[in-house]
């Protein structure tokens, strides 16, 4: 009979880690006596991250004696008091390989159902000391378990644990990680996962991706479609290639498009509506040459790519293009990439810009267009006037060749010449109140691009109407968000070289954020270089298992210090363990 040897608790606290803090609740102790488990905690618990952990399907944690004993063994600990796993319940029996997701066990007067492995993460290792923890966790096949409360009661250490009930399916805790984090994904066995009804939606909702991807034919690309970020899609071609720049179009006074071919005139690999197209420029002004990314404005298969860039007044690169490149000139671009692309369907679509922000979902109205959609298209944007107004000519044409084209164009600022009714249809900014009058559909598919104040007001307008957060869809200018779960804020800085000496080995460059430094193998990784300076990073478990600092690595090669649990796909990094071999430059 399986037993409930410790009953560990902690509240979140501030925890110093490298040169920052955590705010965390990994720290548990055991407690003596009954305590009363509710559907979201014990009590005299918490969690500090609740977006990683806690919640009804994350009450409990579980982990097991049998573990303990193996880990106590493989890493020469004698000092793995019960909680250093972060753990609630420390059991004896219960392992990962007999308990099923689904299965039902009654403790003392609480019922509990299990819903999940436990969620691979850096604090786990931060609380024993040992920065693999994350990775060996599931190498290893012994990640612990999540349990819901489906019966509040009272529990003790000490108490028996008794099953009352079968998870349907029948698919340990065990097999249910390797499943997700490590190859291979058999298709069947992802079905079988997806019936567990009592699977939490965080873990259908990877599954449902990586079964589309294998199911798709894509997982032959390596990537794994339940955990990246990254697309799946590999890059039509690797590192950067010439391209020849055939016309040069002033769309407005401070917007200027490019047209790029194949200096030999062969065909360009069609690139997706929405994708961007990124430049290496030539040394500038004494500076390294930086790296530029510029959505791609043009109908997709056209046999030229046009980029369209607004000159921004202290923009060098910006400046450079506008006054220094003329019709024949070579630019040295990667291949398109990017996710912010048009889903396939039938429902209603939002194309929502502001300013320069046009140029991605302009290319999504061409690929509209281009099939005679009979969809239900919004074309939103926002300009200060009709002289600011970029693509109005070429949005109006394509608009008219769609059946259910249906468009509302703001000016915050009309000169006397823009006439209401023709050139725009609203005066001002689109606000929350404008957007709900609308009438948007809910099961739209919305794609937004513009400054963050626009982004921010038209996605919270959306979701209140509704829209479910999974169709609103938004690119943004530079950097994406960062993803550092459980650190404590401490301010915004401006990306900036390292401190310290300059290093000495090849050049990384950042391309969303326009840095470029020389790698110092100080550094443990490429993630570490780009904390120092602060570069927008996202990642959670530092050890390459959860691939959420997958990277995509438009030129130049990686080693890893720690090989991946899961091989990456070709052009991508984990840059969480990952060191540059040569020049590189990544997406960031």
């Amino acid at each position: 009979m399986a037993q409930l040897l410790s009953l560990n608790v902690g509240l979140p606290k501030d925890v110093a880690w490298r040169d920052a803090k955590v705010h965390t609740g990994v720290w548990k102790a055991p407690v003596s006596g009954p305590r009363r488990v509710r559907r979201l905690n014990i009590d005299g618990d918490g969690q500090g991250d609740l977006a990683g952990h806690g919640g009804e399907m994350r009450a409990v944690l579980v982990y097991q004696l049998d573990s303990y004993r193996h880990w106590q063994e493989y890493l020469g600990r004698d000092d793995l008091v019960h909680g250093i796993f972060g753990e609630n319940f420390t059991v004896d029996g219960l392992t990962d390989d007999e308990v099923c997701v689904g299965d039902r066990y009654r403790i003392g007067t609480a019922l509990f159902e299990v819903t999940q492995p436990r969620v691979t993460c850096y604090r786990v290792g931060l609380r024993l000391g040992e920065p693999r923890m994350p990775a060996l966790l599931v190498t290893h096949g012994r990640p612990g378990f999540y349990l819901r409360v489906l019966t509040e009661g009272v529990v003790e250490a000490g108490q028996e644990i008794v099953k009352v009930a079968d998870g349907p399916g029948r698919m340990t805790v065990a097999e249910v990680d390797a499943l997700l984090y490590r190859p291979p994904h058999p298709a069947d066995r992802i079905e079988r996962a997806l019936r567990v009804t009592a699977l939490s939606p965080g873990w259908q909702q990877s599954f449902r991706a990586l079964l589309d991807q294998v199911r798709s034919g894509n997982g032959r690309q390596t990537a794994n479609a339940g955990l990246s970020p990254v697309s799946a899609v590999p890059p039509a071609w690797q590192g950067f290639r010439p391209l020849q720049v055939r016309r040069v179009v002033e769309e407005t006074p401070r917007i200027r498009s490019f047209w790029l071919a194949d200096p030999d005139r062969a065909p360009l690999p069609a690139a997706r509506p929405g994708q961007y197209l990124t430049l290496r420029l030539p040394d500038l002004a004494g500076a390294p040459g930086a790296v530029r990314a510029y959505s791609l404005s043009g109908r997709p298969g056209a046999d030229c790519y046009r980029i369209s860039v607004k000159q921004e007044e202290r923009g060098t690169a910006s400046r450079w293009l506008h006054t220094g490149v003329r019709v024949g000139d070579s630019l040295q671009a990667a291949a398109p990439r990017g996710d912010f692309t048009l889903h396939q369907g039938t429902g209603p679509v939002v194309l929502a810009s502001a300013g320069v922000g046009v140029t991605p979902v302009l290319a999504m109205l061409h690929a509209l267009a281009d099939t005679g959609s009979a969809r239900e298209i919004w074309w939103l944007h926002a300009a200060r006037n009709g002289r600011l107004h970029a693509f109005a000519r070429e949005a109006r044409g394509l608009l008219a060749q769609l059946p259910d084209g249906r468009v509302r164009v703001f000016y915050s600022r009309p000169e006397p010449a823009d006439r209401l009714g023709t050139d725009y249809t609203d005066g001002g900014r689109p606000t929350a109140d404008t957007i709900a009058g609308l009438g948007v559909p809910q099961d739209a598919d919305v794609y937004l691009c513009g400054p963050d104040g626009f982004l921010h007001e038209i996605t919270d307008a959306l979701l209140r109407q509704g829209i479910d957060p999974r169709r609103v869809h938004t690119e943004i200018f530079g950097s994406g968000p960062a993803l550092t779960p459980g650190l404590v804020p401490t301010g915004h800085r401006a990306p900036h070289a390292p401190p310290g000496p300059a290093g000495s080995g090849p050049a990384v460059r950042f391309a969303r954020t326009g840095l470029s430094v020389v790698w110092n193998s100080a550094y443990g990784s490429l993630l570490e270089l780009a904390e120092a300076c602060d570069v927008p990073v996202r990642w959670s478990c530092r050890t390459g298992v959860c691939r959420t600092c997958e990277t995509a690595l438009i030129d130049g090669s990686v080693s890893y210090t720690t090989d991946p649990v899961e091989r990456t796909p070709p052009g991508t990094a984990l840059i969480c363990c990952a060191r540059p071999e040569q020049d590189t430059t990544l997406d960031l």
